[in-house]
């Protein structure tokens, strides 16, 4: 806190306590004077302090006076934009801004907020790149703009791991039909996310879309991809009883027994101290005669 509001205080309150003590020093009982001197005193520095408190508002200033390390979202929005206004390129604090609106859910403001940091910095930052990126497409409801994208291609000369920008370019792949080029950008972003992740399923789901909508001749539905789809998702994620019976029927259909077989092998492996999936893999096997 200042001590400037402080000092003012002090001095009005020994002021205010002058001015109510003066009359009562004439009263001649000195243990009751000295009680109502006390008394005055105390009230005084109550009503003050908490005046002072409620209008004053103290805790603003000590929290301007904390400068950027305030964990106050909704405060540090109105900090920050004072302090990027009186000292514009301070890059430190455009940063915070741009963070924050993000934490506000504001991406418009915040995509603006690091394009001004990427403006004083230089784009080589692949954390504040793939930010930026990622504000921008949240601002354009999930659309991956080119100004995004290139952000993300930024991001990725940096740091070719940083994963959310290897996300999004897959998303904007996508959306121009190379589902080719998205599943092996999705696919190795999957390889190195843990599978605690909630990253990791929402690429499984990707994968399997992208994946089922190859299609063969004539526009039907392409089965090996189908099955190529299906396998792929159990592969990242073999916590699927049915789905790995469903595999093992699929490569039975195609005539490919020896998949098949491997296909149980590791589905007995998943479940081995689960006794109603493995019954349910014997079932299947002796009806494909692959056991």
């Amino acid at each position: 806190m200042s001590a400037v509001p402080v000092i003012a205080f002090v001095l009005i309150a020994a002021l205010a306590i002058a001015f109510a003590i003066v009359p009562l020093l004439r009263i001649q009982q000195k243990k009751t004077r000295a009680l109502l001197l006390a008394a005055a005193a105390l009230l005084i520095l109550g009503v003050g302090g908490g005046a002072y408190y409620l209008v004053g508002r103290p805790h603003l200033a000590q929290r301007e006076a904390s400068g950027l390390n305030t964990r106050e979202v909704s405060g540090l929005v109105p900090f920050l934009i004072k302090r990027v206004r009186q000292y514009p390129g301070d890059a430190r604090a455009w940063r915070y801004l741009g963070q924050a609106y993000m934490e506000a859910r504001d991406p418009r403001d915040g995509a603006k907020a690091l394009a001004k940091v990427i403006e004083l910095t230089g784009q080589g930052d692949a954390t504040l790149d793939a930010a930026y990126g990622e504000a921008l497409v949240l601002a354009n409801e999930g659309a991956v703009p080119p100004e995004a994208e290139a952000a993300f291609i930024a991001a990725l000369r940096a740091d070719p791991s940083n994963a959310p920008a290897r996300f999004y370019l897959g998303l904007a792949k996508a959306a121009h039909n190379d589902r080719a080029g998205a599943i092996q950008l999705w696919q190795s972003l999957l390889a190195d996310t843990p599978v605690t992740a909630p990253l990791h399923q929402l690429l499984v789901d990707r994968i399997a879309i992208l994946t089922s909508q190859s299609v063969g001749p004539g526009g039907a539905p392409n089965p090996r991809a189908m099955v190529d789809m299906l396998a792929a998702r159990l592969k990242a994620d073999p916590n699927d009883a049915l789905g790995w019976v469903r595999l093992m029927r699929a490569y039975s259909v195609l005539g490919e027994t020896e998949k098949a077989k491997e296909a149980l092998a590791t589905a007995r492996k998943s479940f081995a101290g689960n006794a109603d999936a493995q019954t349910a893999f014997d079932t299947a096997a002796r009806a494909l005669k692959i056991n």
